[in-house]
């Protein structure tokens, strides 16, 4: 449970730190001060709490590690390796989720747009 609240986080945080980063790469030279500084000062808070999210996946993977010790006192090692294998994939299908539904959240956004242009 842990592991996917923290992936989808550091997701979420990724995206959003993305975006504010796109917006301020294409400010232009008439943007206000007020507005470029608080895109910069959002920026900012993103980074940080991407940092917080990061460590706290540091932390989940190194309770991952004293967890796969400890059953590695009581599984077989084929056993092991399918627990290490179910763990990996799980993060890799998170984030291919969440990547197929922001592809999904922007085909709908885009044809909303074309009908509205019609």
């Amino acid at each position: 449970g842990d592991l996917d609240k923290v992936v989808n986080l550091l997701l979420s945080l990724s995206g959003r730190l993305a975006r504010v980063e796109n917006v301020l790469s294409s400010l232009g030279e008439n943007t206000s001060s007020e507005e470029r500084s608080s895109l910069n000062e959002k920026r900012k808070l993103l980074a940080g709490q991407h940092e917080d999210a990061r460590e706290l996946k540091e932390n989940l993977d190194r309770r991952e590690r004293v967890v796969l010790e400890i059953l590695g006192n009581y599984l077989s090692e084929e056993q092991l390796q399918d627990y290490q294998h179910f763990v990996k994939m799980k993060s890799a299908l998170l984030i291919e989720q969440r990547e197929l539904d922001d592809k999904i959240k922007l085909g709908q956004e885009q044809l909303k747009c074309l009908m509205e242009s019609l």
